[in-house]
């Protein structure tokens, strides 16, 4: 029978830092810009601080909050009808580089409905799948009814448009299903299907022309390549130990983004090799403890949400390195707990909360 233990220490103090290192490494790359722009050089890191304040305060309440909680339709119910509400709203927002992602409340506050749609998702799919365990294989009864709302938040976070979320939602989708049990051949079979929408998707001209520039970013270094390459310029002149906090050039004016979608190309640039490595092996530790409170948890509802924030965050950073890095198409995907920010880090953190009340479970 379970019994709460201590909270798992190194997933809460690996968090910690992984924040701490956004913190610093946001104020790095924005300081200059901010300077130019708003004539304050703390404008981004005083908002980032803020929603850092506020998201650990979240954790900390939400780590004790007991997740049979959530395990309820007065919970789920209302949790989809706000996440929907909130995913059509944007589109009565005025657009900001061409996509409709934010509310904007003033100058002051905005909130991103697709990172609210990752973990009411997760805890819809492991409400849906926790009491039909033993039913997986009766695919008509479980794939067609629990794809519908993943299908739904997919839908509305594509027409943003957002493909890279779209990408994190359906690839937690479908985690989430195999570790309920559904087989890899009806998995497959759903994804086939899913082949046709994706390919009308990646054709738009747009996509399609990130797609060239990925498999060949020098061939216009001035125009759609240019995102790719600054940031390739920047990790490649950071060798083994950076050129040294606060000193990387590519953030100032070259690469855009260099605090949000970009901030992994500027830690390669000033922290070196050294620094990078010691992110991703701190992405790495986060995975392996939360991937123990799912092998440690008897509950299925409880060892889905926790399977599901663990991929969530884990699929969002292997996106975003990868795409700094040149291994997939730009997506625009920031890395959790290090990019500028607020809905995502706050989010983020509570969701956190939620996984470490989970890891005081054990057998």
């Amino acid at each position: 029978m379970a019994k709460l233990v201590g909270v798992d220490k190194w997933l809460f103090f690996t968090t910690m830092v992984l924040v701490v290192a956004g913190l610093v490494m946001v104020f790095s790359a924005s300081a200059v810009v901010d300077q130019e722009r708003y004539h304050s050089a703390y404008t981004f890191i005083f908002t980032q601080a803020i929603w850092a304040a506020l998201g650990v305060l979240a954790l900390l309440v939400l780590m004790h909050v007991h997740i049979s909680y959530y395990n309820s339709p007065r919970f789920i119910y209302p949790a989809l009808c706000v996440t929907t509400i909130l995913l059509v709203l944007v589109f009565l927002m005025p657009g900001s580089h061409h996509t409709h992602r934010w509310i904007r409340f003033g100058d002051f506050f905005t909130l991103q409905p697709s990172e609210l749609a990752k973990p009411v998702l997760v805890f819809f799919l492991a409400w849906f799948l926790h009491t039909r365990l033993n039913a997986m294989q009766a695919w008509k009864r479980t794939l067609f009814p629990v794809a519908l709302i993943p299908i739904l938040f997919i839908l509305l976070v594509v027409f943003q448009p957002d493909l890279g979320t779209a990408l994190v939602l359906a690839g937690v989708t479908a985690m989430m299903l195999v570790l309920a049990g559904m087989e890899w051949k009806i998995l497959f079979g759903a994804c086939c299907a899913a082949l046709p929408g994706l390919a009308a998707m990646l054709l738009v001209p747009w996509r399609f022309k990130r797609i060239l520039v990925f498999l060949s970013p020098e061939a216009d270094p001035q125009g759609a390549g240019y995102h790719i390459y600054q940031s390739l310029i920047a990790v490649g002149t950071g060798g083994l130990t950076g050129r040294g906090y606060m000193e990387g050039m590519q953030k100032l004016f070259y690469l855009p983004e260099a605090s949000t979608d970009f901030i992994f190309a500027n830690i390669a640039e000033e922290l070196g090799f050294i620094g990078a490595m010691f992110i991703v092996i701190l992405f790495a530790v986060f995975g392996a403890r939360g991937l123990r409170s799912v092998f440690r948890c008897t509950d299925p509802f409880a060892r889905l949400v926790a399977f599901g924030i663990t991929t969530m965050i884990l699929l969002q950073a292997f996106f975003n390195i990868s795409v700094v890095l040149s291994l997939v198409p730009n997506k625009g995907i920031p890395l959790p707990l290090i990019s500028h920010g607020g809905t995502s880090l706050f989010v983020t953190l509570a969701s956190i909360g939620i996984l470490l009340n989970i890891s005081r479970q054990a057998e």
